[in-house]
Parts: structure tokens; sequence; C-alpha cells
């Protein structure tokens, strides 16, 4: 088991901000052995995922370009959150901007860790439930965002045949507790 005492932050340098995070290199000491070593670090702010759930049990699922893909992917709506906003105002906002649905409920599970040895954000996961569409979508500029409705019950099936690859979004089913067999 590794101890956290072992390492000295040495040194933390921004190499570059954009508007969702920043790229650092930071030094750290490794104390048993006397060596420092840099590590490249994305520091960014939390953000939630959102499982929206209709009435009629089908969740809103959304097809969106991904940069560092390359490519159009499937998933759940969800975003970074904003400076004092709560995970339920993050997600609240993130479905009406991506989707332009509303939750009748709405409960907050998390946080999880994406990826602890490069990124400094948690993120929650939000289950929207008994989710209508009440407006437009109004999504930020440079988002195109397409809705695709599936049933609940076929998230499982979509994971399994690799049509839902989104590992993030496949932990946030898992950690809901509402797919059966996928935790």
């Amino acid at each position: 088991m590794g101890n956290q005492d072992h390492w000295e932050l040495k040194g933390t340098k921004s190499l570059r901000d954009f508007r969702t995070l920043s790229v650092q290199e930071r030094t750290y000491l490794h104390r048993p052995s006397g060596q420092q070593k840099h590590y490249a670090v994305c520091d960014s702010a939390d953000w939630v995922f959102v499982i929206p759930i209709r009435p009629d049990n089908q969740v809103v699922f959304i097809h969106q370009f991904r940069h560092g893909l390359g490519e159009v992917v499937l998933e759940i709506p969800g975003g970074v959150m904003d400076p004092g906003e709560t995970p339920e105002q993050t997600a609240i906002r993130e479905l009406r901007e991506e989707t332009g649905y509303v939750p009748g409920s709405l409960e907050i599970v998390g946080p999880l860790i994406p990826n602890p040895g490069l990124n400094t954000a948690r993120y929650y996961v939000a289950v929207a439930r008994d989710c209508n569409p009440e407006h437009e979508p109004s999504p930020e500029p440079f988002e195109e965002i397409a809705i695709e409705l599936r049933q609940l019950d076929s998230v499982t099936s979509m994971i399994r045949t690799g049509e839902l690859q989104h590992a993030l979004c496949i932990a946030a089913f898992a950690i809901s507790g509402i797919v059966p067999n996928v935790s």
C-alpha cells in the first residue's frame, strides 16, 4: 500500500490555462529514494453527469463531438460546476442547457474520482427522474448536441455491445444503482 507521506510537493508550474482547466507541471520529491520527478496534471473544477429519466422510463442521451477523441460520442448530459454552484444546481443547469429537459426530482450520488493520476477533479452523478422537455435546448457556442431517447432497461445491453463506451457515463450508471447488472 502506498504511503502519502513518501511524497512531498516541491513546486507547481502552470503551463497553459484553458476555459475549463489548466495544465500544470508538478514536481514531487519521493522521500524514500531522494529523487524528484515531474508530473503533468490537469487542474479543473468538479463536474456533474446527469442520468435524465423521463416518466416513460426512457433515458435522455446526447451525441456530442469530443475533441480529445475527434469523434461524436454517445453520453449523458453534464458539465463543469460554476464557482459557488452545488452539484444539484449544476445538474439542473446542464440538463436544461443541453436537452431542454427539467427534472421532477433529483438525487446526487458520488463524488467519484475520474482519473487521479492526471486530473484533480471529482465528479458527481445526478439521477434526474420525471424529466420533461420544457423548452428548446440552449447549448454553449460550439456545442452541437443531438438527443437520443433509449429505454432504461436497454442500458446494460448498450454497454455490453459497446454502443455506450464513455467510461465515466458507465460508472455513473453503475453508482446510481438504477440499472441491473452494471455495478
